[in-house]
């Protein structure tokens, strides 16, 4: 089953192949001050509308990923690698509909020391 997500004023979409099952809490110094949680995806399972989605980009530390967020409204919408071989992304799972979010299962994952899930 497909799902949709959009960032607040709709300029970004995503049309995603399926629900997560399961989404990251990270509480590393990026995702906890952006209060994301992720879902995680290859590329080909992640459609944007418009096909190159108006974001700006953010890349720390060693550069290998970048986070988007809407030009317009801010939301933080996804990462994508900056290598574009790698076939990992993630998309803002806080950014679908209420109840998808809901029946997934929720992981934390301490990024702040470990980098190992708490759960």
């Amino acid at each position: 089953m497909s799902v949709d997500a959009s960032c607040h004023c709709g300029a970004v979409q995503m049309h995603i192949a399926a629900a997560p099952e399961m989404v990251t809490d990270c509480n590393c110094s990026i995702c906890r001050r952006y209060g994301v949680l992720w879902a995680y995806y290859a590329p080909s399972q992640v459609q944007f509308e418009p096909a190159e989605p108006p974001t700006e980009t953010y890349q720390r530390g060693e550069r290998s990923i970048a986070f988007h967020r809407c030009r317009t409204c801010g939301c933080v919408t996804h990462w994508s690698a900056v290598d574009r071989s790698a076939d990992r992304m993630a998309i803002n799972a806080r950014l679908l509909d209420p109840g998808v979010l809901a029946a997934a299962r929720v992981r934390h994952l301490d990024g702040a020391v470990s980098w190992s899930y708490t759960d």
